[in-house]
């Protein structure tokens, strides 16, 4: 059955209302639709620092605090008052999540970014970013890999009926792959991280999820597919409105190695097309990479990337879209 999704990130300031307008929309789909919802813990960036995706998966880390410092996130010797924000944060949303979900049984994910993202992000003391050090890069994977197996516990306990399923975000992997990413002078570029060595963290974190399904995301417009199809997640998700021919090729591989594809076919910001264009369009690039008809049944359809830069209703409509999307695949599938 053809599910519907979101990638994450949410406008507004208040988690309560999108947990129940996602609880809604996703979470309590009518029987017999054809479609199923694949519900999820959404991030709110707007309330500041630790909201964010990186400032999240900061939060996360196990003995390796952080605090914030005009150039990012930077790995410091104690926790201090940014520490204490992230945490409240967090503690915050999975006080909601535990009500807006109480006696759901279904599937439920949880989103985190992934190891090269924050190792892109987060900053050594001495003041370059963490990903020019490998020690540095081996450490808040393995310290990453055990808060997320804290969290997925705490998030099982708190709605014991949810089937969980972990969200790894990469959007800035190819950056790393490319060494593309800036020196702190902003006058050169750091070495490239070779794709047989970037490998470790992301299985390192991925087989956190415990056996869960888990799903690797990446919205940059050329997804590293070959290093993510290796990584050991059950899904890709990418966004395809701007995937070249070469790129859906990767995602027939992957599809064939029995990885589930979350196609991000509607747009997070801009126009909005009907949701059978959209369908149609996804259904035209199956066909052309040789898969069959019945495969659109396994799709996951989300937004092309996060909703936090619309605003609340517009965020709402493309969520709703994503539904009538899956609905539309569903139907070219039989």
């Amino acid at each position: 059955m053809t599910l519907a999704s979101g990638i994450g990130s949410w406008p507004g300031t208040d988690v309560r209302e999108p947990l129940r307008i996602i609880r809604e929309l996703l979470g309590d789909l009518e029987p017999g639709s054809g479609v199923t919802g694949l519900p999820y813990l959404p991030e709110l960036p707007a309330r500041g620092p630790g909201a964010d995706l990186v400032g999240r998966a900061a939060g996360l880390l196990v003995e390796l605090p952080v605090d914030l410092q005009p150039a990012g996130w930077r790995l410091v010797d104690r926790p201090g008052r940014d520490a204490r924000r992230t945490s409240a944060l967090w503690r915050e949303d999975l006080d909601e999540l535990a009500e807006a979900f109480d006696g759901y049984a279904g599937p439920l994910k949880v989103a985190v970014a992934g190891p090269w993202t924050l190792a892109s992000s987060v900053w050594l003391p001495r003041g370059e970013r963490a990903v020019v050090d490998e020690g540095a890069c081996r450490d808040l994977a393995e310290s990453l890999a055990e808060g997320v197996r804290s969290l997925l516990a705490t998030v099982a306990r708190l709605v014991p009926g949810a089937d969980l399923v972990l969200q790894v975000d990469e959007p800035s992997l190819p950056a790393v792959l490319d060494g593309r990413l800036p020196t702190a002078s902003g006058f050169g570029k750091l070495r490239a991280v070779d794709p047989q060595a970037a490998l470790p963290a992301l299985q390192e974190v991925v087989a956190a999820a415990g056996g869960r399904h888990t799903v690797v995301h990446c919205c940059a417009p050329h997804p590293p597919l070959p290093l993510l199809r290796r990584c050991g997640a059950g899904g890709i998700s990418v966004d395809t409105l701007g995937l070249t021919p070469r790129g859906w090729e990767g995602l027939a591989v992957a599809a064939e190695e029995g990885l589930r594809v979350y196609p991000g076919c509607v747009p997070a910001t801009g126009e909005l097309p009907r949701a059978a264009e959209l369908a149609d369009a996804v259904g035209a690039a199956w066909r052309r990479i040789g898969m069959p008809r019945g495969g659109l049944a396994d799709l996951v359809v989300t937004p092309t990337c996060g909703l936090a830069g619309s605003d609340p209703a517009e965020a709402v409509s493309r969520q709703r879209a994503c539904v009538d999307v899956a609905r539309e695949l569903a139907q070219a599938s039989a």
